[in-house]
């Protein structure tokens, strides 16, 4: 039978080329998003994903949005936690209302979407977790330390729950990705992007499919000797 995945912030970006990666690859898909109802019929038209409404910052609509998901499609046995925002400013000037938008999507949600489908992979002695982090959670950047520490929070949530979840089968690990050519990044200013792309070795930005690809490596079902581990798809911008 195959396997239910469930992928935050799934309809765009990173989120939908993971969501029809793992779809190609034989699992039973279910994308969330939080606020844009176009973009996710458009998702759901084009790839017959279904897509779920819910704000992952919020533990009791995370409860109620993974009962919808496995009353449609059966437990939960591969979670991918992709939802992020940015609310970019230095911290002299940041609100805390951009601080706390921050943290609540892009860390919190981790623990909420882990909290709700770990006991039934634990149940089940199965289970993978797959947290998309960032560069800018491993070496920081100017503007976003807001941003910069939800991201850096993730890989440490990373580690600390693929202690708890290796004896049961589960493992857990997080994707660092570099600048890729999303949405986000291509609204970048030109100038601004260009200076990006120069501090890049290969020369480019990244591809959402590239970071697919590794969710697809993590959550297979022979790589269960993975856990805990950051994987980082860069370009070489950062080494560590």
């Amino acid at each position: 039978m195959a396997r239910v995945a469930l992928v935050t912030g799934g309809t765009r970006g990173i989120g939908e080329a993971i969501c029809v990666a793992l779809k190609d690859a034989g699992y039973k898909v279910a994308a969330n998003y939080g606020g844009n109802d176009e973009a996710a019929a458009k998702f759901t038209d084009a790839t017959g994903i279904p897509a779920f409404k819910w704000d992952v910052g919020d533990f009791a609509a995370c409860q109620q949005g993974v009962k919808q998901v496995e009353e449609a499609l059966g437990p939960v046995a591969v979670l991918v936690n992709n939802a992020g925002i940015t609310r970019d400013g230095t911290l002299h000037k940041m609100s805390y209302e951009q601080w706390e938008a921050v943290i609540r999507t892009n860390l919190s949600s981790c623990f909420n979407m882990s909290r709700c489908v770990i006991e039934n992979m634990r149940t089940a002695g199965f289970g993978r977790i797959v947290n998309i982090g960032s560069v800018n959670g491993q070496a920081g950047q100017y503007g976003q330390v807001n941003y910069a520490s939800a991201k850096s929070g993730i890989h440490g949530f990373t580690k600390a729950l693929a202690l708890e979840g290796a004896a049961k089968g589960i493992t857990v690990n997080a994707v660092a990705p570099g600048y890729i050519a999303t949405e986000m990044v291509r609204a970048v200013p030109e100038k601004v992007l260009q200076k990006i792309i120069a501090t890049i070795p290969v020369g480019r930005l990244g591809e959402a499919n590239e970071i697919a690809r590794s969710v697809l490596f993590l959550v297979a079902e022979d790589a269960g000797f993975i856990t805990g581990s950051t994987l980082s798809i860069n370009g070489g911008q950062h080494m560590y």
